[in-house]
């Protein structure tokens, strides 16, 4: 049996899987988070920080991807994403984008009083490994990797089959007892379709990246899927929306 530590990142949950010979981290978290990581893998676990020997980033955002880069230059790690071609952050868009998300991160740091951090991260992100919906992570045969997007266009979530328990990165989000979905969802009908494959898979418990471990009663997850949007929830749609009602009042 493998070991799924928990650990408090800068702004979610550092799952870090513990083998006798080697560990996997389900995520590419904060760039902040790598001095937490290290601590804990050389002082706590009293083993080489080079055990690390695969990163999985569920998507691009700071909080999962932010790491990735900078742990495969100190521990030779390999790097696994979803097999989608092109860069999210790709064109002047996926560049302000990339600029938007990481002041977005610092907002939720300070909301959570955390002490300003570095966040910055290569917007451009070049995998050793992509895995297909439904593959087996290599050298991990009791994780399976599934395409859960809506979030992104290459979300994935993490089923470790012998505990049954789903690593869903930022496919929900809890807020006291109530699940909602995340922000921001770029393809609304790919995640609704995404919460029915994973509520399909009837798992024991979900794994969040902001939330902890749960366990979704059936009418939690019916009303998460009511409060699925219709139409895409992006930073550029709700910038509109607030320039449009300024221009409204002001004229």
């Amino acid at each position: 049996m493998i070991k799924l530590h928990h650990l408090a990142g800068h702004i979610q949950t550092i799952l870090l899987a513990e083998y006798p010979d080697k560990l996997l981290l389900l995520d590419g978290c904060c760039r902040a988070d790598i001095s937490v990581l290290k601590h804990f893998i050389t002082h706590t676990l009293k083993r080489p920080f080079n055990d690390l020997s695969l990163v999985v980033v569920t998507h691009m955002h700071p909080d999962h991807a932010g790491a990735a880069h900078k742990l495969r230059q100190l521990t030779h790690c390999k790097i696994a994403t979803a097999n989608v071609s092109g860069q999210w952050y790709s064109g002047i868009d996926g560049r302000l984008m990339h600029l938007t998300d990481m002041i977005l991160a610092r907002w939720v740091a300070k909301r959570m009083k955390k002490t300003a951090q570095r966040m910055w991260y290569p917007s451009q992100l070049h995998a050793d490994i992509t895995l297909n919906d439904g593959q087996t992570l290599p050298g991990f045969d009791d994780w399976v990797a599934y395409s859960t997007q809506g979030h992104t266009d290459r979300d994935l979530s993490l089923h470790h089959l012998p505990s049954h328990s789903i690593y869903v990165a930022d496919l929900m989000v809890k807020i006291k007892d109530k699940f909602i979905p995340p922000f921001p969802i770029f393809y609304p009908n790919r995640y609704k379709q995404s919460l029915q494959k994973i509520i399909a898979l009837k798992p024991k418990t979900l794994i969040l990246a902001h939330g902890g471990e749960v366990e979704p009663t059936e009418q939690q997850f019916k009303q998460l899927l009511t409060l699925a949007p219709i139409i895409p929830r992006t930073h550029w749609r709700l910038l509109k929306i607030k320039i449009a009602k300024t221009l409204r009042l002001r004229y």
